[in-house]
């Protein structure tokens, strides 16, 4: 079983590759680590730095030394973080260590998520029905966005022959997603919510408009139903079973329904795309959360252009990781990788006990890996945790 920490390079840098690795290896027992590789904006309590104790990494940068002919006249250009180009090619010294007996490597590959560049390239960004432009997301849909994020896998996994590529974010992003400071005096719905997620950037109504989906008519629906949202003076549920009962509650609306159901062709063809131009020896995994259908993630479609997938059991209990577990093998079918991934972050982990009875559903011939989040973010006991989580695996 594969058993990795998603960790990133500035910790490393830190802490020391030497220390990582024991902390990694001996002290949680782990044989895998998952490297930042492409990132996003935030603030992080760095819990084990030695140097600092509040990060604010680089927005929308990657973490590896390109090759600049697979680059060359691409119409959106990436950005090496100033801590690689500063400090040092943090990936090929953990893949150096892994030919010489350290662990293995993958590579945290954040793909759309990506405000630096939607700032730069704003015709590559998803717009919601009223044109609005969301810059923190590129759009699968948008050719440019999806020749970015194919050189972006082909050169890690040519350049640097990691173990595996775990994809965030090939997909749509949700309207609320944590941006600096946003205000909603609203008081949107989990429906709401997702009807401001939908794109119709031209990209997307001209690929729906190939496959016979009139996107314009499910704008002008959407558009709709978001302006009588504003106008009420409270919020109220237009529907009470969403997102429970999935995209049948679309149904009466035949031309919006059939907009939902191709907004999945996107995301699973580029993800396609990317198995196809990686390195034949390097696995491609999507990282997906429970309700990833609400980004066009359709797990079963793309269990069969990757390798597999990694599921998130962020916040869930026991029996919820057994379910997720039980669904996953069988969208993806037998073959194909499934890794369970965990949130170390206090409370939702309150202590060792809590860790062995989450990770315990998952230790199944039928499970090949096990993640665990973040390596730099947590103190130094919880590694402890997962050691006994995974006791004699």
């Amino acid at each position: 079983m594969q058993l990795s920490m998603w960790t990133y390079p500035w910790d490393i840098q830190d802490l020391g590759l030497e220390t990582v690795e024991r902390d990694l290896m001996q002290r949680a027992g782990l044989n895998m680590i998952s490297l930042a590789t492409s990132y996003h904006a935030g603030r992080f309590l760095q819990a084990r730095s030695p140097k600092r104790k509040a990060y604010f990494p680089e927005d929308g940068t990657i973490y590896f030394k390109p090759s600049a002919a697979r680059w060359t006249h691409l119409a959106i250009q990436p950005k090496v973080a100033d801590v690689i180009r500063e400090g040092g090619d943090v990936l090929g010294q953990l893949i150096r260590r892994r030919e010489a007996g350290g662990p293995g490597v993958s590579c945290w590959t954040v793909c759309l998520h990506n405000t630096r560049l939607g700032m730069l390239y704003p015709q590559a960004v998803t717009r919601n029905a009223f044109g609005d432009l969301n810059y923190y997301s590129l759009c699968p849909s948008n050719p440019d966005a999806r020749v970015y994020v194919r050189a972006l896998v082909a050169d890690i996994s040519h350049g640097y022959r990691p173990d595996r590529i775990e994809l965030e974010s090939p997909s749509f992003m949700g309207f609320a997603h944590e941006y600096h400071h946003e205000k909603d005096g609203v008081g949107l719905t989990p429906e709401d919510d997702f009807l401001l997620s939908l794109c119709f950037c031209p990209s997307c109504l001209d690929r729906a408009a190939k496959a016979a989906v009139d996107g314009e008519a499910a704008r002008k629906l959407v558009a709709q139903w978001i302006v009588e949202t504003c106008e009420r003076a409270v919020p109220a549920r237009r529907f009470p079973d969403f997102p429970a009962d999935g995209l049948d509650v679309f149904r009466p609306w035949p031309e919006l329904h059939a907009y939902l159901l191709w907004r999945f062709e996107p995301v699973t063809s580029l993800v396609a795309e990317l198995r196809e131009v990686a390195h034949p020896a390097t696995k491609v995994l999507i990282i997906d959360l429970k309700d990833g259908w609400l980004g066009g993630c359709d797990l079963a479609a793309l269990g069969k252009v990757c390798d597999g997938a990694i599921l998130c059991a962020y916040g869930m209990q026991p029996d919820d990781v057994a379910s997720v577990v039980t669904a996953g093998r069988a969208a993806l079918g037998a073959g194909k990788f499934l890794g369970i991934g965990y949130r170390l972050f206090y409370p939702e982990m309150s202590g060792p006990d809590v860790l062995v009875a989450k990770v315990k559903p998952a230790r199944r011939p039928d499970v090949d890996g096990l993640n665990f989040y973040n390596y730099g973010l947590v103190p130094a006991a919880r590694l402890d945790w997962m050691k006994a989580a995974l006791l004699d695996l």
